[in-house]
């Protein structure tokens, strides 16, 4: 599986009202066209959307719907869209609501058992905290290989314009992943950012201090920012990392976390240059990286189970409960396993 994926706003539904449902189909609808799904495909993420937002006005009053393109591998593989379901309700029992007709307060009771079957990736979390509920679709006749990342980017006040960049490269067993915070937001931010986003797509598994130097290089004349580089080689199960800033990043296993230290300066302006951190044997973990838009108090350990959801579920999660609201915010979650085609 070869990636490559660019940094990109979530789109953020709101669903505080049964008018806003249409809304919500007819926009999904129209990335499902834009993915070039046939009108059955489309007709099935149709489907799902109608429920997925009736779900949220029934049983918790308002929530929202994330939405994303998910590109293809760089062969030419089919595109897909994501669907991320989001409320702040009372849970619900996930067993019984997978059965087709079940509805305790008058939807359609399609179950999210109809949900599964029509999407190709499906999983869900809730607890007293609220839900979250995650469908991918792609054309129903492709053959497809979900990668087990997950991704959240949301811009201040909604601007246009994120200081936030990230990129992610997948070539075999090895993955190079960067997450930028331009300081400030807005378009000077975002400029910054995309600067040294530009960098680290020339060569992204480049040596990490190399490619650390050349976004510091690329980004002179901005504002500059943090930036932080993972790389992974899933054959050997080793794990690198470099850091400058506060982009936050953290290894979680079954048995302990291990926060990942970034040291102090301004890639583009002035930093002390540093050796990358290796760690071993992360096959099975997960990472989680994240800018300061999120508060770093958080423990996955207090939503019993969610550390095995779906890395797009964990990655919704943190950014429902622990989002600043007062800066740009990204949430990457991605599951360190060996990487077969």
């Amino acid at each position: 599986m070869d990636v490559n994926l660019h940094s990109h706003l979530t789109q953020v539904l709101s669903v505080e009202d049964v008018s806003q449902v249409g809304h919500a189909r007819r926009t999904v609808q129209r990335l499902a066209e834009q993915a070039g799904f046939d009108e059955t495909d489309c007709g099935r993420v149709a489907l799902v959307v109608t429920e997925l937002a009736s779900n949220i006005i029934k049983h918790a009053q308002h929530g929202e719907l994330h939405v994303r393109l998910l590109p293809g591998d760089v062969s030419g593989g089919v595109a897909g869209v994501e669907i991320i379901a989001i409320d702040r309700g009372k849970g619900f029992d996930v067993q019984n609501c997978m059965a087709d007709g079940f509805s305790s307060r008058g939807t359609q009771g399609i179950g999210l058992g109809s949900v599964l079957r029509q999407a190709q990736v499906f999983d869900v979390h809730s607890d007293p905290r609220g839900s979250v509920l995650l469908a991918r679709f792609f054309p129903r006749k492709a053959i497809v290989k979900d990668l087990p990342m997950g991704i959240t980017q949301q811009s201040l006040h909604d601007d246009p314009a994120c200081g936030d960049v990230w990129e992610v490269a997948v070539k075999g067993q090895q993955v190079s992943i960067m997450m930028i915070d331009g300081l400030g937001h807005g378009p000077e931010a975002e400029e910054a950012g995309m600067a040294g986003a530009r960098a680290f797509i020339r060569n992204p598994f480049a040596d990490p201090g190399a490619l650390l130097d050349d976004l510091h290089f690329d980004m002179r004349g901005s504002r500059g920012g943090a930036a932080a580089l993972v790389q992974f080689d899933g054959a050997t199960g080793k794990l690198r990392f470099t850091g400058i800033g506060n982009i936050g990043a953290t290894l979680i296993g079954d048995d302990k976390n291990r926060g990942i230290p970034s040291h102090p300066g301004i890639v583009g302006l002035q930093y002390r240059k540093v050796a990358p951190i290796d760690y071993a044997d992360c096959t099975g973990q997960l990472l989680i990286m994240f800018s300061d838009g999120l508060q770093s108090r958080w423990n996955l350990r207090d939503y019993p189970g969610l550390m095995y959801r779906h890395p797009a579920i964990i990655a919704a999660v943190l950014h429902r409960d622990y989002s600043r609201g007062t800066d740009d915010v990204t949430v990457l979650v991605m599951a360190l396993e060996t990487f077969n085609d």
